[in-house]
């Protein structure tokens, strides 16, 4: 009897990526003619959420495409933070990003179902946790599903480990 190959699709950050792109931000921030006497800072606040925070809401959004840019050179997908809205605080304006890790019970549903219409026959999905494990006799399939779930455009950073 042959062995079941799989590999499980998940939702994860690496943190010293995000922690290198904030620290070059903060310097790019501090470096720029265009931040001096804006009072335009980012800072972690939490183990999980990053502040900006300027004196304007142009200035505070563009410390966040600051901060974006660096998460892209970096290799960290956009879909791994969320944003708030440009919110007032007194004399200052601070914008909130999250980030986001382990998928969501509705969107692994959703991943699944798409997995189960779309995907090749013979292919199980197992809901585990924040992550999926896809399993199949056939590695062939194994990579259909990958390609599938790639072309679908889901509302997170995924990435696919584990495949043996």
């Amino acid at each position: 009897m042959a062995q079941d190959s799989s590999f499980d699709i998940v939702s994860k950050v690496d943190h010293q990526e995000v922690a290198n792109a904030l620290n070059q931000a903060a310097k790019e921030i501090h470096q720029r003619y265009d931040f001096k006497n804006t009072g335009a800072s980012i800072a972690w606040s939490g183990s999980d959420q990053i502040v900006m925070i300027a004196n304007a809401e142009d200035r505070v959004k563009a410390v966040l495409d600051v901060f974006e840019t660096k998460l892209v050179k970096r290799g960290v997908s956009l879909k791994a933070i969320t944003t708030s809205d440009p919110r007032q605080s007194g004399k200052e304006v601070r914008i909130v990003a999250t980030l986001r890790e382990g998928l969501t019970q509705e969107l692994a549903k959703k991943i699944a179902k798409v997995v189960r219409d779309d995907g090749p026959k013979g292919v199980k999905v197992q809901v585990q946790g924040d992550e999926l494990r896809v399993s199949s006799k056939s590695r062939d399939d194994l990579q259909a599903v990958i390609a599938l779930v790639k072309a679908k455009d889901f509302d997170a950073a995924l990435q696919f480990t584990n495949y043996r």
